[in-house]
């Protein structure tokens, strides 16, 4: 029983806090122990068929052991397409660095079980090991979660939209921000009533705000230009939510919110929103699939900076674990 009862434990605490709010970087971690714990209880029903047990633990090896040989290379093979595609600004090369890193481990650990007589790389590579399993843990559960945020709300009617600006091509609306744009245009059909604020300053390589070329381009898709607001100050994702609802008070409009970004950014923007104080949802718009992976772990990256300190403390104490345990049985 005690499987099932700390599945219902963690179930119930999940449930709680996504229906209280459901934007807290919290609940990713709790909505992966509540999947945790409830696959475990569902395997320990399988107590009396050890044949079901053998099938799944086999699965479930395969499935590890592919990943840890597959997924290294497919980072490095998107890193590479992210690089010739989008630029060599450091952003892009996070799927690249990360399939470097994985390799990295695998190499350390492998080398640990050659060199078993080497103990300072058994140490290495049990704190690699350590930290490398806590980040892949909180990826997960963000990346599980954030899936299962975007689709709360893919169906939502509004009072008002806002879209958030992701940059220009001179004056031009590029893919990834059209993308958005028809997600907002898509809202407004189901809420005839709404309004849509278009969020985005002006670059210094672009010819025009952003905010301007986007109620350009909405007006072409044959949304009302008396249904558009521009907000055209916004230079970070900050600025585009706090700005954009200044404009909507300031227009006398209330009710429910939603922002539109691309899918990989929609529950970091939900939790700034909530950090913010700001009522309202996001909702997401689809996103090149090559472009993803790297974003996502942008997205990663940003959500733990932004949780730096317990991130660091946790990362602190299974890094330095192993080498405290190899110090104390020496002395």
């Amino acid at each position: 029983m005690a499987p099932g009862i700390l599945a219902l434990i963690a179930d119930l605490i999940f449930v709680v806090r996504f229906l209280r709010e459901p934007r807290r970087f919290g609940n990713a971690v709790w909505f992966a122990i509540a999947l945790l714990f409830t696959a475990l209880w569902l395997f320990s029903l399988t107590a009396g068929l050890v044949w079901v047990q053998v099938v799944v633990l086999i699965v479930v090896g395969v499935v590890a052991a592919m990943s840890a040989l597959v997924l290294p290379w497919a980072l490095i093979a998107n890193g590479v397409v992210m690089w010739r595609r989008e630029g060599h600004r450091p952003a892009n090369m996070l799927s690249l660095l990360a399939g470097l890193a994985m390799l990295g481990i695998f190499v350390v650990t492998l080398a640990a079980l050659v060199f078993l007589r080497e103990s300072w790389l058994l140490v290495l590579a049990a704190s690699a090991l350590l930290v490398s399993a806590y980040l892949a843990f909180v990826f997960t559960a963000l990346l599980l979660y954030s899936v299962l945020y975007s689709r709360v709300n893919r169906r939502a009617r509004a009072d008002a939209v806002i879209v958030l600006g992701s940059g220009l091509l001179g004056d031009r609306v590029p893919p990834l921000l059209a993308s958005r744009l028809d997600r907002g245009a898509q809202v407004l059909r189901r809420s005839p009533d709404a309004v849509v604020v278009v969020s985005g300053g002006r670059g210094s390589d672009e010819l025009t705000s952003e905010a301007a070329a986007m109620a350009s381009y909405l007006e072409n898709s044959g949304v009302p230009r008396s249904a558009v607001l521009l907000e055209d100050r916004a230079t970070t994702t900050d600025e585009n939510l706090r700005f954009s609802v200044d404009v909507l008070h300031h227009h006398g409009i209330s009710g429910r919110f939603l922002a539109v970004t691309n899918n990989y950014h929609v529950f970091r923007t939900a939790v700034l929103a909530r950090r913010l104080g700001l009522k309202l949802d996001v909702i997401g718009a689809k996103t090149a699939s090559y472009f993803v992976p790297s974003a996502f772990l942008r997205e990663f990256v940003a959500l733990l900076v932004q949780y730096k300190k317990t991130n660091i403390a946790v990362l602190v104490v299974l890094g330095g674990f192993p080498p405290a345990l190899a110090l104390a049985t020496v002395l």
